[in-house]
């Protein structure tokens, strides 16, 4: 990771970056076009590559990580599926080739395959009957996904970054080339953004929206800022001073606490929710590594977890969720844990060398939160010693110091497309167009901030958890932009939805179907010589349908 940022300020630095002008006019790299151009190397962006090649087109990935999968290879093993009969398609056979793994006596280095307990989430993590795996190793998931890549001879272009200055060219609404840091060009008849970011989205002109709507922009109820609701347990259940010295406001604030006013109930802002690293733990002493100490360390970042120990919180292990071999997926739980609220909100718009500043201060302080509670004499006994019977998994994310590569973007920019999903069609209040697929987790949104109430204690805002009551299709129109901003783009990350639709529709299975459904579309756009916009729906259905994909209950 460290070393992709490297190089790209050394490009900066040298003044080497390509404009689209002195590459499009096919001088350049001629072997590098092909019918679809995907940029990403995300679950999304590896599936649709997948469903071009199956479907007779050429593709390039254009990929800025050195790692395939995303944040299903990155950390997150403990899928957040929802309701697993609508997860179809290539989806599906990612969870098939999963189970394929596990069903071997060799996948079960540090435990018997009978002592997992094959839970997980209101299914059996191996579920034989449907022969398919839901919770899995980061390394396994990687796997998969290589060797998808290599049977397919799908081409992959790594640690190829988008000059986000002028690195697309468009012609009579169309792009025809994106050229990346290194001065490649690439050409492509269809072009899908599969990043987390939205870079090609954006620098295609294509609208989008970053932070929150205000309720009254969709009409929803659970958009916009949420002081006084309560729906998880990420919240302050004690009073806890945000103040250097508890109850004197002129000490000034322990770290952590924002002095500014959270904003009117239900108005819209450009924050965003928190994110963190999903890491891959282990209490099994053959395979743990300490925990280490983080260059910099600095205990006072952790007061405001002090305190809620003294007060007698006692769920600091409620998230070490358990995957196959004695391993976690371990992700945030409580009022202080592992998601960086507030350190995020430049993210999604800010270049790259500041992105690597943002992820490398994420990085800092979750370790330096792990280091605090296996070391500092302030956190309670029972909890600390525990503490240090886990550790980093030595098998995991091996040329990253056991530390996962890619960082919990659970929101960046999200686009205003042909049709913009939001909480009434999550909640079936109003009909969803020409559906490609669906989602049925609860529309979920981490914290946003952490603020001081009237009060005089701290609490945290933006943590909802809202039932779908049930399975809901996504749009088609929700993956492409309006016909006048661009025709041959598909966006089916960073999908045209508002905060709180979206916070559903980012599960990565979801991102995996949509992804599909992207490729397919385009497929048939580059088939016809038409725009994605004007693909034919009920073509497009079958075609999905035929192909294994669930659109609708």
């Amino acid at each position: 990771m460290k070393k992709i940022y490297t190089f790209i300020l050394l490009m900066s630095v040298t003044g080497l970056l390509f404009s689209c002008s002195e590459n499009s006019s096919g001088k350049g790299d001629t072997g590098n076009s092909a019918d679809i151009i995907i940029y990403g190397g995300t679950s999304s962006g590896i599936i649709s590559a997948v469903e071009a090649v199956r479907s007779g087109k050429s593709v390039i990935v254009v990929s800025p990580d050195m790692h395939l999968g995303g944040l299903t290879a990155g950390g997150l093993g403990w899928t957040d599926t929802g309701n697993k009969a609508v997860i179809g398609g290539l989806a599906r056979e990612f969870y098939h080739r999963v189970y394929q793994h596990y069903n071997t006596d060799e996948a079960w280095k540090w435990q018997k395959k009978s002592e997992y307990g094959n839970k997980g989430q209101g299914t059996p993590a191996l579920d034989g009957e449907n022969r398919t795996m839901w919770i899995f190793e980061p390394h396994v998931a990687e796997k998969v996904y290589e060797d998808l890549v290599k049977e397919l001879k799908i081409r992959v272009d790594r640690d190829e970054w988008l000059d986000r200055e002028g690195g697309v060219v468009k012609k009579d609404g169309k792009i025809t080339s994106i050229t990346t840091l290194s001065g490649k060009t690439y050409s492509g008849k269809v072009f899908i953004d599969a990043t987390y970011e939205g870079d090609l989205m954006a620098t295609a002109d294509v609208s989008y929206h970053v932070g929150r709507e205000s309720s009254d922009t969709y009409g929803e109820e659970w958009n916009g800022v949420q002081t006084g609701v309560l729906h998880h347990k990420h919240w302050f259940e004690a009073d806890i001073s945000p103040y250097k010295v508890p109850g004197d406001p002129s000490s000034g604030l322990v770290p952590r606490v924002s002095g500014e006013d959270p904003g009117e109930k239900y108005s819209g802002d450009q924050k965003i929710q928190a994110y963190c690293f999903r890491t891959c733990l282990t209490n099994h002493p053959e395979n743990r590594v300490s925990f280490p100490k983080p260059e910099g360390y600095d205990s006072t970042q952790y007061e405001l977890l002090a305190r809620v120990f003294q007060a007698g919180w006692k769920d600091w292990f409620n998230k070490f969720d358990p995957i196959p071999n004695r391993k976690t997926d371990t992700n945030n739980h409580g009022p202080f844990s592992s998601d960086n609220i507030g350190m995020n909100y430049d993210y999604p718009e800010a270049s790259y060398q500041r992105r690597q500043e943002i992820i490398e201060e994420h990085e800092q302080y979750q370790k330096g939160l792990y280091w605090f509670v296996a070391n500092d004499p302030r956190v309670p006994e029972d909890i600390q010693s525990e503490m240090r019977e886990w550790g980093l998994s030595k098998d995991e994310f091996t040329d990253n110091g056991n530390w996962p590569h890619q960082i919990y973007v659970r929101e960046a920019r999200r686009m205003i497309g042909d049709f913009v999903m939001t909480e009434n069609e999550l909640l079936k209040k109003a009909p969803t167009p020409k559906p490609v697929g669906m989602g049925s987790y609860t529309m979920d949104s981490h914290n946003v901030q952490r603020y001081i109430k009237p009060d005089g204690f701290v609490q945290n805002e933006g943590d909802i958890g809202v039932s779908t009551k049930g399975p809901y299709s996504i749009s088609y129109g929700s993956l492409i932009p309006r016909k006048d901003e661009c025709e041959n783009l598909l966006v089916p990350v960073c999908v045209s939805a508002s905060h709180i639709a979206f916070g559903s529709i980012r599960m990565e299975p979801v991102f995996m179907i949509l992804g599909q459904s992207a490729a397919a579309a385009a497929t048939l756009a580059i088939d016809q010589g038409i725009a994605v916009q004007d693909v034919n729906y009920d073509e497009l259905k079958k075609v999905l349908e035929d192909k294994g994909q669930v659109l609708e209950e």
